[in-house]
């Protein structure tokens, strides 16, 4: 896992963007560990608190569950219920400003696709 390059935001939303895109991947699936704080918190090159910070919004969110004395785990569904959250941020908040950029730049969604198939 590295951080998103995006440093307009709090380095614990990055954290959670980056445990996120591990999760939708499948590095990490449905009730895989996850690593301990500390270990992220290296891995990351981040303090320790951030990166508990960062899980605790997961574990609020039902996404990763807490087995006490053993470690941090992937809750049942987590991947999909991600996949879903993702893919409604994309179309309410990406994919509106993609589509106005093709229009100003004369870019047609099936030459898109064509580009692809090539």
């Amino acid at each position: 896992m590295t951080l998103r390059t995006q440093h307009d935001k709090p380095v614990y939303v990055r954290l959670r963007e980056t445990i996120a895109d591990a999760i939708l991947a499948g590095k990490y699936g449905d009730g895989d560990p996850l690593p301990s704080v500390r270990a992220l918190a290296a891995e990351e090159q981040a303090n320790p608190l951030t990166v508990a910070k960062a899980y605790q919004g997961f574990q609020d969110d039902g996404l990763i569950v807490v087995k006490r004395g053993v470690g941090m785990f992937v809750a049942p569904g987590a991947r999909a219920r991600l996949s879903e959250s993702e893919r409604n941020r994309f179309l309410k908040e990406e994919w509106p400003e993609i589509r106005a950029r093709m229009r100003r730049l004369g870019i047609d969604a099936a030459e898109l696709v064509e580009r692809e198939r090539a």
